[in-house]
């Protein structure tokens, strides 16, 4: 139970899937340019009242300088996001700060002395559920929990301090035009914000879900091409931009049609799945694993260079060889093996094209040197 415990708060806490963090960026871009539309609309309604309409200096000062300070931070994350600009911390900043700018809203009420405008507000609050629901834009587990945390916390710290520094049921406040001030109904706003935040975390959960039936190969689990392919420029982009290595392993079960032929496509299957199976296995999380079509398979492994790469596929190949199949059709036991070929990022290329044609092609040499091989590198000669 304490083991189901810790697996289930690791997947909560869990980093998005690349390709969803990919699709993140979208996202995020979206929630920018409404955050600095939003931001242009409060940084005019103040100067235009300090222009033409009489208002108390400080006030005014003070109005124009919190809404220039927002704008200019939304505009600064609108010009990150437009460029692509998106580290992994980035997301948790930038919905912190969505939340911190509704309750600080709330917060000047409280300076203006109209406790009650900031506890039971119908407006500003629901700012709150805003922002919430577009942490599921971000397609990030971590973002939903963390957002729904902090403005639970800040407005039960914005309610906690009204109601111990203001009587709000005082008759001084009468007619009460915000409404009476009740715990009551403040836990209910918490539950309903917790509420909101838990809605986000399963639609952000539903669509990793949905990817990974989407994306799965059903005989061997692996990933399917075009998610690899999705993946692949994903790695590779950041392989470039960090200027680290990365490689490119393609697999192909050896004599794989005579295998069909002589035990029948059941026997074909099994070993597809033995093959997808120590895969599964052999390689890191932060790999990908993928069926290609056929017999065929990739992997990419990411921050690894050639030499490491041509250590786990030996190990890759040797556990296939070392791994007999039980067929119905036959009292004998089918051993399978595979070749393999591997390209690396970027002393092999520069593309994804070039990484995987160069893969391909060492796997077809490692076919005409004799099959059951990994060629890791210098010049591709096919027999």
């Amino acid at each position: 139970m304490k083991f189901s415990f810790r697996k289930s708060v690791a997947s909560l806490w869990s980093r998005p899937d690349p390709v969803l963090a990919r699709a993140a960026v979208a996202g995020e871009l979206l929630v920018a340019k409404v955050r600095l539309g939003l931001a242009t609309l409060l940084l005019v309604i103040p100067v235009i009242n300090s222009l033409f309409f009489p208002v108390e200096p400080k006030e005014a000062i003070v109005g124009v300088s919190l809404t220039a300070a927002t704008f200019l931070v939304a505009l600064t994350v609108y010009f990150l996001i437009s460029r692509e600009y998106n580290p992994p911390w980035f997301s948790f900043v930038s919905t912190s700060f969505d939340v911190t700018l509704v309750s600080s809203a709330l917060v000047l009420f409280l300076f203006m002395n109209e406790p009650h405008t900031a506890v039971n507000s119908k407006v500003v609050f629901e700012g709150y559920f805003l922002v919430i629901g577009a942490t599921s834009l971000r397609y990030d587990k971590r973002v939903c929990i963390t957002t729904g945390l902090l403005a639970f916390g800040q407005y039960f710290a914005i309610v906690y301090f009204a109601a111990h520094h203001w009587d709000l049921n005082n008759v001084e406040y009468s007619p009460y035009p915000y409404g009476l001030f009740s715990w009551s109904a403040q836990i209910s706003r918490l539950i309903i914000m917790m509420t909101a935040s838990a809605l986000s975390l399963a639609l952000v959960s539903r669509s990793q879900r949905l990817l990974q039936l989407a994306t799965r190969d059903p005989l061997t689990g692996l990933f399917s091409r075009g998610y690899v392919d999705d993946r692949f420029a994903v790695e590779l982009s950041r392989a470039r931009r960090y200027d680290k290595v990365l490689t490119v392993a393609v697999i192909d079960a050896d004599r794989f049609k005579l295998l069909n032929d002589t035990h029948g496509h059941q026997a074909g299957d099994l070993a597809l799945q033995k093959i997808g199976a120590l895969l599964h296995d052999t390689f890191r999380q932060s790999d990908t694993a993928g069926r290609y079509g056929g017999e065929e398979f990739v992997v990419i492994l990411p921050e690894t260079d050639m030499t490491a790469a041509q250590q786990k596929m030996e190990f890759l190949r040797e556990s296939v060889a070392n791994t007999p199949i039980s067929v119905a059709t036959s009292a004998e036991k089918v051993q399978v093996t595979i070749s393999a070929g591997l390209a690396s990022f970027p002393q092999d290329g520069e593309s994804a094209a070039e990484l995987f044609a160069l893969a391909d092609e060492r796997m077809f040499q490692a076919k005409g040197q004799g099959r059951n091989r990994v060629v890791a590198g210098g010049e591709v000669v096919l027999s």
